[in-house]
């Protein structure tokens, strides 16, 4: 099932049940009084968190939802039955917007329910009017119809840490070393198509796929997943030592520092208080590169008063020194 994390529904309140007209049968009279119930009131719209973060894929080709319409009165002065309410499941992290109030629902916890859309309240039967001055009401009223809304859902990750960087600075393979989450990965740009998580003792690492120059404008695939950034308590910027001599970076003249600077930039234009958000620099594929490079990197961004560690996947010991300092600034956290 493709991963989707943005979608434009329809959904509608159940309407409520008409109300009737009725007379009540006694022995020896034929009319009795008024006896026509009202109708039932038709069935709200809830939000439910889940869980699993593939559910809106669930949504992908219906795009039309209805809760229950509430049955009309019956005899007696019997209320119609109510509507059965639609519990539309979205995961957590899920901003649902209704698109003709602008109001918008966020869902965070599992099990989290919220009523977006109320069902039509049912119409009223003919004893609804009985008085000392009307004892033989032919009046009822019809039901209300129920809320409807066109609603857009996006889902931004609720992950603890957020993996950023370039395209193939080595994020896929990291969470597959740290995680086991078996993430795609292959030697050409925009590898991640999309975000994939995994477990890290009790917390969620998330992959967000490659970012490119111009993404917070809508440029390569960054753009789509940059919002799953926004709500990672912790970043983890990788930076790859391939870039450690280059003249040209990816070809615009940079190096690992310009590179690093470019990907800070698109955050930032996105979203100014990513700024702020907690950033760990991790320089990956350390492998390629001198001992006395590496220690030159080191030294040059430790200037920028963050974190900095090396890493190469090549190497087992490596994985688990850093594996170590980052549960621990997790745990501190």
């Amino acid at each position: 099932m493709a991963f989707i994390d943005e979608i434009h529904i329809h959904i509608k309140a159940g309407d409520g049940g008409d109300g009737v007209v009725r007379w009540r049968q006694e022995k020896f009279k034929p009319k009795s009084g008024p006896g026509g119930g009202d109708g039932g009131r038709g069935g709200d719209v809830f939000l439910e968190g889940v869980s699993d973060l593939a559910y809106l894929a669930t949504y992908q080709y219906e795009k039309n939802f209805k809760a229950q319409n509430g049955e009309a009165g019956a005899d007696s002065g019997k209320e119609g039955a109510k509507g059965e309410s639609l519990v539309m499941k979205v995961p957590i992290g899920s901003i649902v917007t209704n698109k003709q109030t602008g109001k918008k629902f966020s869902i965070e916890n599992v099990g989290e329910q919220v009523k977006i859309l109320k069902g039509g309240r049912g119409g009223f039967g003919n004893e609804h009017f009985k008085s000392s001055t009307n004892t033989t009401p032919y009046e009822s009223t019809a039901g209300l119809p129920g809320e409807d809304a066109d609603f857009h859902i996006e889902l931004e990750l609720i992950a603890d840490v957020g993996f950023v960087g370039l395209p193939s600075a080595g994020k896929s393979s990291l969470l597959n070393a740290l995680t086991n989450a078996k993430s795609k990965v292959a030697e050409y740009h925009f590898t991640t198509l999309d975000p994939h998580l995994g477990k890290f003792y009790e917390f969620i690492l998330a992959d967000i796929p490659g970012l490119i120059e111009g993404a917070s404008s809508g440029k390569g695939l960054g753009h789509k997943f940059l919002r799953h950034i926004k709500r990672t308590k912790l970043l983890v910027h990788i930076i790859s030592f391939e870039y450690a001599h280059s003249d040209d970076g990816i070809g615009k003249g940079e190096n690992m520092m310009s590179l690093y600077a470019s990907v800070r930039n698109e955050l930032i234009k996105y979203d100014d208080s990513l700024a702020e958000k907690e950033e760990i620099i991790l320089l990956s594929k350390s492998d390629l590169v001198d001992a006395k490079t590496i220690q030159q990197k080191l030294t040059e961004f430790k200037k920028l008063g963050k974190p900095v560690f090396t890493i190469s996947l090549y190497d087992e010991d490596q994985i688990q020194a850093f594996a170590k300092e980052l549960l621990k600034i997790l745990r501190k956290k």
